[in-house]
């Protein structure tokens, strides 16, 4: 069977190039509201990050199948000693345009992540009540349903592609996928990754949630594509795939990491609206040939 992988450089709040119900699932991670290490000053207040997540929401119900996921990997962001409430708006937010809230997944760091506020430091200058506040090494995994699965839709697949899909036993024991706390080192800020300057989500996230709730074959989304991780695991495990970057200057990233990951059987799409821009420097990577299209 051969893949199309679609990566279309626009606005992700208007997937006009998807027709509705046509993704089975959507993995993503918005960018981190005005991180300080990744996206200082991106927004210019809450209520614009807000309204952007809003937008897309609701027209994540549009293209998502019916009974099918979408995954949110957030946080909660300190900026500025204020702490924002991203887990709980995505959520509110994700129900107000039609979702399930299905799960929550804890996604725990290492203890020795680097980049971590340490603001429990407080405490040891002031050892008194009042002055403490604790580091984050997790992140939430937010797993929301358009309605309800017909598990009819299991028994009428092709034996072969059940059995592509089939999930191995020893992976949701052993690692402990079944429990709703997944320990997973997180991609470090080495000076020497592709996704330098990229807030990336380490393959495993994607791969772990593309196993447990899509079949072989069929498509999944990522609309802040980033460096393309999403898609580089639906390339390896046999799905379709959508994505959206506002970014254009991560094409020669999306392009390197994909090349590094290309079968023989799967198609590539560069499109690119007119309101796309190029916000970050390119990096100086070999490009590969791919389809393009302008819209």
């Amino acid at each position: 069977m051969n893949m199309v992988h679609r990566i279309v450089f626009g606005d992700c709040r208007v997937m006009k190039e998807i027709p509705n119900e046509s993704i089975h699932l959507t993995i993503t991670s918005p960018p981190y509201y005005n991180a300080p290490f990744d996206y200082p000053g991106l927004f210019s207040n809450y209520d614009e990050f807000l309204a952007m997540i809003r937008d897309l929401c609701l027209d994540l119900f549009r293209v998502i199948a019916p009974g099918r996921i979408a995954c949110f990997v957030t946080d909660d962001m300190l900026v500025n000693g204020q702490k924002y409430p991203v887990v709980a708006d995505v959520t509110r937010l994700m129900l107000q345009a039609g979702f399930r809230y299905r799960d929550r997944i804890a996604w725990v760091k290492p203890k020795g992540y680097v980049r971590i506020s340490r603001r429990s430091g407080v405490v040891v200058q002031h050892p008194y009540p009042m002055y403490y506040y604790p580091d984050n090494i997790q992140e939430s995994i937010l797993i929301f349903q358009k309605g309800k699965f017909d598990y009819s839709y299991v028994r009428q697949l092709p034996s072969k592609t059940l059995e592509k899909s089939k999930i191995s036993i020893h992976d949701y024991n052993d690692n402990e996928w079944h429990l709703t706390v997944w320990n997973i080192t997180n991609v470090l800020p080495l000076g020497t990754r592709l996704e330098k300057g990229i807030a990336a989500f380490p393959e495993e996230i994607p791969r772990r949630l593309i196993k447990l709730f899509s079949f072989h074959g069929e498509t999944v989304l990522d609309p802040f594509l980033g460096s393309g991780t999403t898609m580089k695991v639906a390339e390896e495990l046999g799905r379709n795939s959508w994505g959206y970057e506002i970014d254009r200057g991560l094409k020669k990233v999306i392009s390197q990491k994909l090349e590094n990951n290309d079968h023989s059987d799967s198609k590539f799409e560069f499109r690119f609206r007119r309101e796309s821009k190029k916000s970050r420097p390119s990096a100086s990577r070999r490009q590969v040939a791919r389809s393009v299209v302008v819209t």
